[in-house]
This record gives structure tokens, C-alpha cells and sequence, in this order.
């Protein structure tokens, strides 16, 4: 998914979403870190994308919270 997409699709979600996607991200992150490490990890730059995803989930939460 293209990032612009992502960055809309984020300011469109709730602050609870946000937090749910949050969580499922760094879930994702931990199985990915544990796959890279016994060797099973066949497309490493997702590994990139989970990162960059987190940090902009964390960048909208923020924004949100700084409005409210």
C-alpha cells in the first residue's frame, strides 16, 4: 500500500482503531523479528514497512491527541 494511501486511511480511523492497529502492528513486528532470527524471514523488507507503519500510526495518534 502506497504511503499516501496509508497516511488517509489513518486520519480516518478513531483513536481506539489507531490503537488497535497499533498493536496489531507491533505484534506483526515481534513475529517478524522472531522469523528473521531462526531464518524463516523470505521478504525482509517488510520489516521496513512494519517500522514505518508503526511510526506513523504513532505520528496520527499524537496529532489526534493534540487537537483534542
Amino acid at each position: 500500500m502506497k504511503s499516501t494511501q496509508r497516511v488517509s486511511d489513518l486520519k480516518t480511523m478513531s483513536p481506539d482503531q489507531l490503537q488497535e492497529e497499533l498493536l496489531s502492528l507491533k505484534k506483526e513486528q515481534f513475529n517478524l523479528r522472531f522469523q528473521r532470527a531462526t531464518g524463516q524471514l523470505e521478504n525482509t523488507s517488510r520489516v521496513t514497512e512494519v517500522r514505518k507503519d508503526i511510526a506513523r500510526v504513532k505520528t496520527m495518534q499524537r496529532q489526534k491527541a493534540q487537537k483534542a
